[in-house]
């Protein structure tokens, strides 16, 4: 609820500061006293598009504040929280517009962006009158006004969880096709590729070892006459020979030495024990080197296979085996691709029947809501002398999405028999503000969370019809606040709280003021809006009747 408005040198106004109250409010006065200022005033502070030009005339800046109260569960709440600036149930927004055209927003004394403000808005006040292009005349929101009157929010929250799996299903089928057919344009590549590894066989750690055969068998001509020198050096007919009659001559002896060759002797068995060992290795090393000229080229043949292979496929020789398991995969789902296509399509037609069966819920939910909502129309249209026309929602088939599949426009026909329209394109100024309040009173529902503006509403209309409009702005005031700019003495005589808009010249200045009325002012100022400048006591005796009634 609008609890305080604080104007500072906008066009007119010098400085206005006004309290506001639960119910009806009422604001009258002349034609130009400025009504349209507080308006344009209110749209600047909660960040609406309007006049390029709002700072009076030698004023450095305007400035706007305007203080809302918010009950636990505003959803004005979660915007803040959104936007990471303070909460609590007392909301005061500020803005300024310098002579130079730049504005700056406060909320709660922290600076936010206008973006901010216009959603902030969105859950604050609805602005009705005939050039209101937010609310009901906007045929973008005529869904959601029909989807809150038909209470259709387990219909709706089904029609967008079925859209998200029906979603979810296509991406995935989508994502699998793609897969598929980016394993189909190479399959040719990857199965001679596996084909080749597989032929090939390369395992971890080979190529290691097929090089150091291959240089062992190179360099094996340029070693073994050295090696073999060596093995007949250590053989009987050398080394292991002359040890052994060595050892022989000594131990002929030893028993005439009184022990001193028994160490010496000793030290030769052992010698001759290692001297064994070496024959063995160099005769290994022989065994090794001798080998088969056409081994050296299988080795060699083997060994830039597994290298020519690892540089075509851009990796190191030892992953080659692991390579094949990869390519063998890809394959492996170009195989399952094509069941695994088929589950997916299978699970999007599921989706799409559940998702059609939710949409068609609504829609029957929205036609019977319909035609509810045309009926309550049409009631509320005869009061307003407007029992001739005609009202009726229309649903059309609409690309179908997460809000379901129709497309819903208010429309109407001012008299049988014709054509019907847009609500801003068939109604005059006098018939659309009634029918605009006809659709309000339908559509209000228990929504209290926001204040009502009106901007004369009453436009064109008087006597009983005006009382008629008066009326329900009175009901749609309770419980809730219902602010109305009006020129009916009926209407304004339904207020629970009035003020009158007036103009004054100061200083050679006119300027805007706004005063609250008391019980003998309220006669006034209605007497005065019905006999005009010359207050009679008629007029006001006629005041006191329409306060009276």
């Amino acid at each position: 609820m609008l609890r305080a408005l604080d104007i500072r040198d906008m066009l007119i106004i010098d400085r206005l500061e006004l309290t506001f109250q639960p119910g009806l409010n009422a604001l009258t006065g002349e034609t130009g006293a400025g009504k349209s200022i507080l308006l344009d005033s209110l749209g600047f502070v909660l960040g609406w598009r309007g006049r390029a030009e709002l700072v009076r005339q030698g004023a450095a800046q305007g400035e706007v504040v305007a203080e809302f109260e918010l009950p636990e569960g505003h959803p004005a709440l979660a915007i803040l929280t959104e936007a990471g600036l303070p909460g609590g149930s007392e909301l005061i927004l500020r803005r300024v517009n310098t002579a130079e055209g730049r504005k700056t927003a406060w909320v709660n004394d922290r600076r936010c962006s206008g973006e901010v403000l216009r959603a902030l808005s969105e859950t604050l006040v609805e602005l009705h009158g005939q050039h209101d292009d937010r609310g009901l005349l906007n045929p973008r929101g005529h869904r959601g006004m029909l989807d809150a009157y038909a209470g259709a929010e387990p219909q709706l929250a089904a029609v967008r969880a079925a859209w998200t799996e029906m979603a979810r299903a296509r991406k995935a089928l989508a994502e699998t096709e793609a897969a598929v057919a980016a394993v189909r344009s190479e399959e040719e590549f990857l199965r001679h590729s596996v084909a080749e590894l597989d032929k090939l066989d390369p395992q971890p750690g080979e190529d290691a070892e097929l090089d150091a055969r291959r240089r062992m068998m190179q360099g094996a001509e340029r070693i073994r006459d050295d090696v073999a020198r060596a093995f007949a050096l250590l053989g009987g007919d050398g080394a292991e020979g002359a040890m052994a009659d060595a050892v022989r001559w000594l131990e002929g002896v030893a028993d005439r030495a009184e022990g001193q060759l028994d160490e010496p002797i000793a030290a030769l068995g052992r010698a001759l024990i290692e001297l064994g060992e070496a024959q063995d290795g160099v005769t290994a090393c022989l065994e090794a080197l001798d080998f088969n000229p056409a081994e050296l080229e299988q080795t060699e043949e083997r060994l830039f296979a597994i290298r020519a292979l690892a540089r075509k496929h851009d990796v190191a020789p030892d992953d080659l085996s692991g390579y094949a398991d990869t390519l063998r995969a890809r394959l492996g789902q170009l195989e399952a691709g094509d069941a695994d296509l088929a589950d997916r399509r299978v699970a999007v037609q599921a989706a799409q029947a559940t998702y059609n069966a939710a949409a068609e819920a609504l829609s029957a939910l929205r036609r019977e809501a319909a035609g509810r909502l045309d009926a309550a129309v049409m009631a509320e249209l005869a009061p307003l002398k407007m029992e001739r026309a005609v009202f009726q929602t229309q649903i059309t088939p609409a690309d179908p999405g997460p809000e379901g599949q129709d497309a819903v426009a208010f429309t109407v026909a001012t008299n049988p028999g014709a054509p019907s329209g847009p609500l801003n394109k068939i109604a005059s100024g006098g018939e659309l503000s009634r029918f605009l309040l006809a659709l309000k009173v339908c559509l209000s529902g228990d929504d209290s969370t926001r204040t009502m503006i009106f901007d004369e509403i009453d436009r064109g209309v008087g006597g009983a019809t005006a009382d008629a409009v008066g009326r329900r702005l009175a009901a749609l005031a309770q419980g809730g606040q219902v602010l109305v700019v009006t020129h009916s003495p009926q209407v304004a005589a339904r207020a629970a709280h009035h003020w009158r808009v007036q103009k004054h010249v100061t200083d050679g200045q006119t300027l805007s003021t706004v005063l609250p009325l008391s019980e003998p002012d309220r006669i006034d100022e209605i007497a005065r809006m019905v006999s005009g400048d010359v207050i009679t006591d008629e007029a006001r005796a006629a005041a006191r009747s329409l306060l009276q009634a």
